[in-house]
C-alpha cells in the first residue's frame, strides 16, 4: 500500500513531523556525509540487537555476548546516537552536528561500551576499580545525566541527581530515611561497573527485547500497516452517528497492537481522524481529547504493549504472555468504554454521520455475515493448519511452516496487487464517501502475518519475548523488502524502481527503529541510577515505614499517594522510567502493607497499577505529550484539550483500583471459560455504566441523583464482594497443619492464600497474608520451591526456611525465619448473584425513567409548545 500523498488541510504536517522527532526521535536531521553517518550508525544499532536476539551466534559460534555486554553495547550506542540526534539547545542547529557533539559522542560512546571493551579485565577484579575504570565512570554518569536532559528533558535529570546526593548525604537525612553514605569510589563502582546500576535491569530488558518489539512496530508502520488498519477502522464505523470519534478510538486500539508511543500514535491517526471528527461537528478541544484518550491507551493494548510491560517480566518474574493475560481485559474495557463515551457523546450534540454508498439492508446482512464466518475460518485455518504441519513433520516442521508463510504471503500480495493502493481522502473535503471493508482489507492481508507471527510465538509456542519479536521483526523485514518488487512484478511496473524504493523503505525502517529506542535506552540506563541508589543505601526498606506513616497503613490512600506521586513524575520523565522509579519504590511496599493489612494483593495487580497512572501523565495537564500533540492538529488550546482528554480518560484511571481489589478482572482465580465470560460481562457492564455516569448522559440528560446512583451500581458491579463481606467474612482462617494438604489439592496455576508470622529485618514483629500463585500440580513441598519457597516441617509448625533470591516468594516478602500459621479457605458466603442482580435491577429502574422523561421531551417536541 502506499503512502499518504497529500497532507490534509489546516495541518502543519512539518511542524507535526518535528514534534514527534523531538519526542521521539531526535530533532537533529543533519544532510551530507554527516547524515549517512547517523543513518548507518542507527542500522548499524537495529542489526546488532537482530543479531543478539537471533539463534545465528549459537549456530556460527561467533559473536556470542553475555547480558553484560550487550547492555554495554546497547548502551554505547545510545549514547553515541544521543549527542548526534538531539541538539543541546532549542537554538542549536538542526542541520548540522556541532564539533563539541562529535567529542561528547564519540566519548559516550566508550563510556557506555566500557564494560564490553575490558569485560575480561574487569572480571578478574571486582570490587577492585582502577583509576581508568573511576574516571571512566565519572564521566559515564555525567554524560548519561546529559543524554537524558537532551532526550528526556530536565525532570528526569533532577530526579537522578536527587537520588545521586542522597547517596552521599544519607547521613543528614531524616531519621527515617538516613543511611550511613558512601565514598565516591563506591557509589562509581556500584554504579557503573557492576549491573546494580546504570547497567541493572532495565536496561537489559531494553537490551533483551524492548528494542525489537520498537523495530517491529517501526517496520510495520513502515510496509503501511498502519494507514491500512485507520482506513478499516473508517469503512467499519464511519458511517455510524460520532463515527469520526469511533474511528480514532478503533484505529488507535489497532496501531496499538503494534505501536508503543502516545505521541507518535496521536499523529499518525490524529491527522485525519481529528478533521473528520471536527468536520461532523465535534469541536476542535473534543475532537483532540477523543484522540489523545485513545492514543495513550495504546500502551495498555495488547501484545504490543509500551516498553514498560517488558519491564514487568523481570520485576514480577512470569513470561510475557501471562502479562498479557492479565492485560487484556482491562484494556479491552477501557477502549470500548471510550467507544461508549463518544456515542453518547455523539447524541448529546447530535452529530452527523459520514456519508456511505446506499447499500440494501440485504446485502449489508450479506456482508458482515461473510465478514465474521471468513475471518472466524481463516483463523481456525491457520491456527489448525499450524498444528497438523507440527503435528505431521515433527522436529522439521519449522522449514516447512517457512515455506508455507511465504507462500501464503505471495499469494496475498498477488491477491492484493489486482486492485488499487489506498487512497485516503482530504477530510477537509465536502464530500468523503466510506470505503467498503473488504474493499481496504484485500489490499493488505500481508499485514496479518507478522502479527501472527508474534501472536503464535509469545501465546502458543510461549517463546520468550526476545526471540517471539525477532521471528515476526524478521518476517516484517521480509515484507518491508519484498512487497513492492512483487506488485511491480504483478502489475507489470518498473521492478528496478521498486527495488530501490525497497531497499530505501528498509534501511529507513532499521534507522528510525533505532532512532526510536534513543530515548528509551537512555531513560533504562538512567533509571537504573535511581535503582542502584536504593540496592546500595537500603532506600527501599525505608519507603515502607515512611509511606506507612503517611498512609496510616491504610491501603486505599496508599494506593491513591501512588497514583499522585506517577501522575506527577510522569509530567517531567517518560513513561518507561516513571514506571521504573514508582514500581522500585512504591510496588513492593504496597504488597507488603497490603499483606500486614490482610489484604493479599497480587504482585501483577500493583505493577500494572504503576504502569496505568504512569501513562495517565501523558494526557493529564498541564503537560501532557499526547494533548499538545492532538492540540498541534486541532489548532485548539493544549490544556483545555488535556482538561477534556483527562475526563474522557477517567474510565481508565478507575480500572487499576478495581483490580487491585477484584484481581478476576485480571483472570487472575478465573479458571473456565463460564467464569472469564462472566468476569468480563459484568464488568464491563460495570465500566460502561461508570462512563455513563460520568458523561451524565445514560439514555437521556442524568439528573445529579441518577448519576450518582449509577456510580453505586458500577461499585457493586465490580465489587459484590465487598457487600458480602459486611454480612460475612470472606474465609476462614485453618491451621497450619492444612497447609501442605491445601496446597496439594490447589488445581493447576491456582492460587493459595495463608498467613505468615516473624520479625523482619527493622527487629519488628510483623503478620502477613500473602497470595502465590501454584504451578502444574505435584508433591506439595515441590510446587512451593517452584515459587522459590523452602518450607521445613517441623510436627505442625511450618517454617520457611529458605527463599530463592528474586524469585516470586522474594518479590512479596517473604523472608526466612518466617512461620506459616494459617491458611486462608474460601468461606461459604451468600451468592455474588445477589448485590448483582440488584444492581441490575437499579441500572433498569434509572433506565426506565429515563426513557420516560425522553419520550416526554421527544413528544414535546412534535406537538410544540401549548399556547
Amino acid at each position: 500500500m502506499s503512502e499518504v500523498k497529500a497532507q490534509p488541510a489546516g495541518v502543519d504536517l512539518e511542524e507535526l513531523e518535528q514534534l514527534v522527532a523531538e519526542a521521539d526521535t531526535g530533532g537533529r536531521h543533519p544532510g551530507g556525509t554527516v547524515g549517512r553517518i547517523l543513518l548507518w550508525v542507527a542500522v548499524a544499532w537495529s542489526l546488532f540487537q537482530l543479531w543478539y536476539a537471533s539463534p545465528l551466534p549459537f549456530v556460527f559460534g561467533f559473536g556470542i555476548l553475555n547480558d553484560t555486554e550487550a547492555r554495554a553495547i546497547h548502551l554505547g550506542f545510545a549514547l553515541f546516537l544521543t549527542f548526534l540526534a538531539y541538539p543541546a539547545l532549542r537554538s542549536s542547529p538542526r542541520d548540522r552536528v556541532p564539533l563539541l557533539d562529535w567529542v561528547l559522542a564519540a566519548v559516550g560512546g566508550f563510556a557506555g561500551s566500557y564494560l564490553f571493551l575490558f569485560y575480561v579485565d574487569l572480571s578478574g577484579r571486582p570490587g577492585q576499580p582502577t583509576t581508568l575504570d573511576l574516571v571512566t565512570g565519572t564521566v559515564g554518569i555525567l554524560l548519561l545525566l546529559e543524554a537524558t536532559r537532551r532526550a528526556l528533558g530536565l525532570p528526569m535529570v533532577v530526579v537522578a541527581c536527587f537520588f545521586i546526593f542522597y547517596t552521599f548525604a544519607g547521613q543528614y537525612m531524616p531519621d527515617v530515611i538516613q543511611h550511613r553514605g558512601a565514598s565516591l569510589n563506591k557509589f562509581l563502582n556500584h554504579q557503573w561497573l557492576t549491573t546494580e546500576g546504570v547497567f541493572g535491569i532495565a536496561l537489559g530488558v531494553s537490551t533483551s527485547f524492548v528494542f525489537l518489539f520498537v523495530l517491529f512496530g517501526t517496520l510495520l508502520e513502515k510496509a503501511g500497516a498502519g494507514n491500512w488498519m485507520m482506513q478499516i477502522s473508517i469503512a467499519l464505523l464511519g458511517h455510524l452517528r460520532g463515527g469520526p470519534a469511533k474511528v480514532a478510538v478503533v484505529s488507535s486500539a489497532l496501531n496499538g497492537v503494534v505501536s508503543g508511543s502516545s505521541v507518535s500514535n496521536v499523529v499518525s491517526g490524529g491527522i485525519f481522524t481529528i478533521p473528520l471528527m471536527k468536520r461532523t461537528g465535534l469541536s476542535g478541544v473534543k475532537a483532540g481529547a477523543i484522540e489523545a484518550s485513545a492514543s495513550i491507551n495504546g500502551q495498555i493494548m495488547p501484545p504490543v504493549m509500551g516498553a514498560a510491560a517488558f519491564l514487568m517480566v523481570e520485576y514480577v518474574g512470569i513470561p510475557y504472555s501471562e502479562i498479557v493475560k492479565h492485560a487484556l481485559l482491562p484494556a479491552v474495557f477501557s477502549y470500548l468504554a471510550l467507544l461508549y463515551m463518544v456515542h453518547l457523546e455523539a447524541i448529546k450534540m447530535g452529530l452527523k454521520t459520514i456519508p456511505q454508498r446506499p447499500t440494501p439492508a440485504r446485502e449489508r446482512m450479506l456482508r458482515m455475515g461473510l465478514g465474521l464466518s471468513g475471518s472466524i475460518l481463516a483463523v481456525c485455518i491457520v491456527y489448525y493448519g499450524i498444528v497438523a504441519i507440527q503435528a505431521v513433520f515433527g522436529g522439521t516442521a519449522a522449514p516447512v511452516l517457512a515455506i508455507a508463510g511465504v507462500a501464503l504471503y505471495v499469494a496475498s500480495v498477488w491477491y492484493s496487487s489486482r486492485y488499487p493502493d489506498l487512497a485516503l481522502d482530504d477530510p477537509n473535503a465536502p464530500i468523503l464517501e466510506l470505503p467498503r471493508a473488504w474493499d481496504v482489507t484485500r489490499t493488505g492481508l500481508d499485514f496479518l502475518i507478522p502479527i501472527a507471527v508474534l501472536l503464535w510465538c509469545l501465546m502458543v509456542e510461549q517463546m520468550s519475548p526476545g526471540l517471539s519479536a525477532f521471528w515476526a521483526t524478521l518476517s516484517i523485514l521480509g515484507i518491508v523488502a519484498t512487497r513492492k518488487p512483487l506488485m511491480a512484478v504483478f502489475r507489470n511496473e518498473n521492478l528496478a524502481a521498486s527495488v530501490r524504493a525497497a531497499w530505501d523503505d528498509l534501511i529507513d525502517g532499521l534507522a528510525l527503529g533505532a532512532r526510536n529506542m534513543i530515548g528509551i535506552g537512555i531513560a533504562t540506563a538512567t533509571a537504573g541510577i535511581v535503582v542502584g541508589t536504593i540496592t546500595l543505601t537500603g532506600l527501599g526498606l525505608m519507603m515502607t515505614e515512611l509511606v506507612e506513616f503517611i498512609s496510616g497503613g491504610n491501603v486505599i490512600l496508599m494506593l491513591i499517594l501512588i497514583a499522585a506521586i506517577s501522575l506527577v513524575l510522569g509530567m517531567g520523565i517518560p513513561t518507561t522510567a516513571n514506571y521504573i522509579l514508582v514500581a522500585t519504590l512504591m510496588a513492593p511496599v504496597v504488597v507488603d502493607l497490603g499483606a500486614q493489612a490482610g489484604l493479599p494483593i497480587p504482585l501483577i495487580a500493583v505493577h500494572l497499577f504503576v504502569f496505568y497512572f504512569g501513562i495517565m501523565a501523558d494526557i493529564t495537564p498541564p503537560v501532557g505529550l499526547a494533548a499538545f500533540a492532538a492540540a498541534a492538529i486541532s489548532k485548539e488550546d493544549p490544556i483545555a484539550t488535556g482538561f477534556q482528554g483527562a475526563l474522557y480518560s477517567l474510565r481508565t484511571a478507575i480500572l487499576p483500583f478495581v483490580f487491585i481489589f477484584n484481581p478476576a478482572m485480571l483472570l487472575i482465580g478465573v479458571d473456565t471459560w463460564p467464569q472469564t465470560i462472566w468476569v468480563a460481562t459484568v464488568s464491563l457492564i460495570a465500566i460502561l455504566l461508570f462512563s455513563a455516569a460520568t458523561m451524565n448522559w445514560f439514555v437521556t440528560k442524568s439528573r445529579l441523583w441518577e448519576s450518582a446512583a449509577l456510580l453505586l451500581i458500577c461499585f457493586t458491579l465490580f465489587r459484590p464482594d465487598w457487600w458480602l463481606n459486611q454480612v460475612s467474612p470472606p474465609y476462614e482462617e485453618l491451621p497450619a497443619s492444612e497447609f501442605l494438604s491445601a496446597v496439594g489439592q490447589t488445581p493447576a496455576d491456582g492460587r493459595i492464600n495463608f498467613v505468615v508470622e516473624g520479625v523482619d529485618l527493622m527487629g519488628e514483629d510483623v503478620r502477613k497474608t500473602v497470595n502465590v500463585p501454584l504451578g502444574e500440580p505435584g508433591e506439595p513441598l515441590e510446587r512451593l520451591r517452584g515459587i522459590g519457597l523452602t518450607i521445613t516441617q517441623a510436627g505442625d509448625a511450618l517454617m520457611i526456611s529458605n527463599v530463592d533470591f528474586g524469585s516470586y516468594a522474594k518479590r512479596i516478602g517473604l523472608d526466612v525465619g518466617y512461620d506459616v500459621v494459617a491458611v486462608l479457605r474460601k468461606a461459604d458466603q451468600p451468592s455474588s448473584l445477589i448485590p448483582i442482580g440488584l444492581a441490575l435491577a437499579a441500572t433498569a429502574g434509572v433506565a426506565g425513567l429515563q426513557f420516560a422523561r425522553a419520550r416526554k421531551q421527544a413528544d414535546r417536541k412534535e406537538t410544540g409548545p401549548v399556547r
